[in-house]
């Protein structure tokens, strides 16, 4: 897999990652941490984890997450959010270093099966993790971009562009239909700066 070979601090992956691994829970990182591996690296104070997470798992997170060292919301919270057709989601913050997981367990998203199918394994130092694919990562850059106009979206999605070869036909039928296009042209334009 051509990446940067970046890798944010390692304790995002101990913490957070390492769990689900563990468990044999399916999960896929994405957001800022998989944009840094993609492309050009950024701090963030959180990681993003799209968790595919089945009714029977929630009792697990408990002993996963241990309330002396985490806040994880009640079970019934997560049943709740779980049940969500979209935006279902739900924190995970490590009390000692006050670094956060943001768990999206939204099954509602067009793209999600196709990127379940292309989700790409990195060893890190602690262990080999599952990332989302960078046109996935992509289309929810851009509809951040949307929502909020910030140009970090724009220059996570530029560094990904320039370092990665992605599947155009995908990514221009899912921005076509998502109705991206305007975003997606910006991205394109702060890439060729």
């Amino acid at each position: 897999m051509p990446a940067s070979g970046y890798m944010q601090d390692p304790d995002f992956i101990t913490l957070f990652v390492a769990p689900l691994e563990a468990a044999g829970i399916q999960y896929m990182i994405t957001g800022s941490v998989a944009s840094s591996i993609y492309g050009e690296p950024r701090n963030t104070l959180d990681i993003a984890l799209v968790v595919l997470l089945k009714q029977s798992q929630i009792s697990q997170l408990p002993i996963l997450y241990p309330e002396d060292h985490f806040y994880l919301p009640p079970s019934d919270i997560i049943v709740i959010e779980s049940r969500r057709e979209s935006r279902g989601h739900f924190n995970i913050i490590h009390h000692k270093t006050g670094l956060k997981a943001d768990i999206y367990l939204s099954r509602g998203h067009p793209y999600l099966d196709w990127s379940l199918a292309h989700t790409r394994r990195v060893q890190t130092e602690n262990c080999e993790v599952t990332i989302a694919p960078p046109e996935y990562v992509i289309l929810h850059k851009l509809q951040f971009y949307k929502e909020s106009n910030h140009q970090r979206y724009l220059r996570d999605i530029a560094g990904m562009i320039e370092q990665q070869t992605l599947d155009q036909t995908f990514l221009q039928a899912a921005i076509a239909t998502l109705q991206l296009d305007y975003q997606w042209q910006a991205a394109i334009a702060f890439s060729n700066r």
